[in-house]
């Protein structure tokens, strides 16, 4: 799908009183799955057990 056809279907989706702001954090939101899914198909991606490692310095017990 192209980054038109994404913002396209996005727009399709929402109600017709969306706001401005709703929109561009929608966009951005998409923007940034496809980042991180571009760089897992180049092996940039973090193994589940170091992300595991940091999830549990992040979320207090």
């Amino acid at each position: 799908m192209s980054t038109r056809e994404a913002v396209q279907t996005i727009l399709s989706q929402l109600p017709s009183d969306v706001s401005l702001h709703e929109i561009a954090r929608e966009i951005e939101f998409i923007a940034a799955v496809r980042e991180g899914m571009a760089e897992l198909d180049c092996g940039e991606g973090i193994p589940i057990d170091r992300v595991r490692e940091q999830l549990s310095t992040w979320v207090p017990k």
